[in-house]
């Protein structure tokens, strides 16, 4: 909805990049309409490029032009979404998301909950992987309260 985005944008310099790749032209619409000013009108900003494409296509044709990947499309490392996001979390997903990163390029995936099987996929495609625990938004400030995953792969 925006905040990823937004937040990308808020921490990187004026001359970065941002390529956002949205499928639903739904999305794009609520992003640029209603939805825009709780992010910041990170659509609005020069430095974000969007794409209104599978984000599959553009790693695919990527070619270690990444510093960074963030997907946040499933609930994890399985599609619920649309079935061919099924490639993403395959090892040949894997292995082309890690050429279309820079050496020491990040991918960043959110998950609702660990899978050990797909961190082993991550470092079978070559990454070095982090997983951290983070509290569902909104959480931070309560007792209790659900917690996510965020894998954190580098390119080494």
């Amino acid at each position: 909805m925006g905040y990823s985005v937004r937040t990308a944008l808020d921490i990187l310099g004026h001359d970065a990049r941002v390529v956002v790749a949205e499928l639903v032209p739904g999305v794009v619409e609520w992003n640029r309409g209603v939805l825009a000013d709780l992010a910041g009108r990170p659509l609005d900003d020069g430095r974000t490029e969007l794409y209104e494409t599978d984000v599959i296509q553009l790693i695919k044709a990527a070619g270690g032009d990444y510093d960074a990947i963030m997907l946040d499309i499933d609930n994890g490392a399985e599609a619920m979404v649309r079935k061919g996001n099924n490639w993403l979390y395959s090892l040949p997903g894997l292995t082309a998301t890690y050429a279309a990163l820079r050496y020491g390029g990040v991918l960043a995936m959110w998950s609702a909950g660990p899978q050990p099987a797909f961190v082993r996929r991550l470092r079978r495609a070559g990454f070095e992987v982090d997983e951290v625990k983070v509290r569902a938004h909104g959480a931070s400030n309560r007792k209790g309260g659900a917690h996510h995953v965020v894998w954190i792969a580098t390119r080494g």
